[in-house]
C-alpha cells in the first residue's frame, strides 16, 4: 500500500467533509455522525463529475450536478435505486496525520508559459 498524506487530523470533524488533491486525484473525506472517517473518491459516480460543491448533511453527501446522495457510511446511493457507489480509498490515521492510498500518485501537470 502506498499511503500518502492529505492533511491534519484537524481537517474534519464529525459531521464534516473536506475535498484534498493528492497528485492529480481528488479525495472525500467524510465522517458521517456517529460514524467512522471515511475516504472516496471525489467525483459522482454518476456523471464522473467532481464533488467540489457537494453538500453533506452527517449522513450522506449530495452531489451538486444532478442531486444524486450517497451513504457516507457505505458509499452507497441513497436516492435512485442503481448500483452507484463512491469509490472508497484505504484511510489510517498516524498521529495527527490523515493518510489514504489513492494508488500511483502522479503530479499535477506544470503549466508552461
Amino acid at each position: 500500500m502506498n499511503f500518502t498524506t492529505i492533511c491534519t487530523t484537524g481537517a474534519v470533524h464529525e459531521g464534516g467533509m473536506g475535498l484534498f488533491q493528492v497528485g492529480k486525484k481528488s479525495v472525500l473525506l467524510l465522517w458521517p455522525t456517529g460514524g467512522e472517517l471515511k475516504a472516496y473518491r471525489g467525483r459522482c459516480p454518476h456523471a464522473d463529475m467532481p464533488l467540489t460543491d457537494a453538500s453533506f448533511d452527517g449522513k450522506a453527501v449530495k452531489c451538486p450536478h444532478h442531486q444524486w446522495g450517497f451513504d457516507a457510511a457505505s458509499g452507497k446511493c441513497v436516492t435512485h435505486a442503481v448500483r452507484n457507489v463512491l469509490h472508497p480509498y484505504p484511510l489510517r490515521i498516524e498521529g495527527e496525520e490523515i493518510q489514504v492510498d489513492v494508488g500511483p500518485v502522479k503530479p499535477p501537470r506544470q503549466v508552461v508559459a
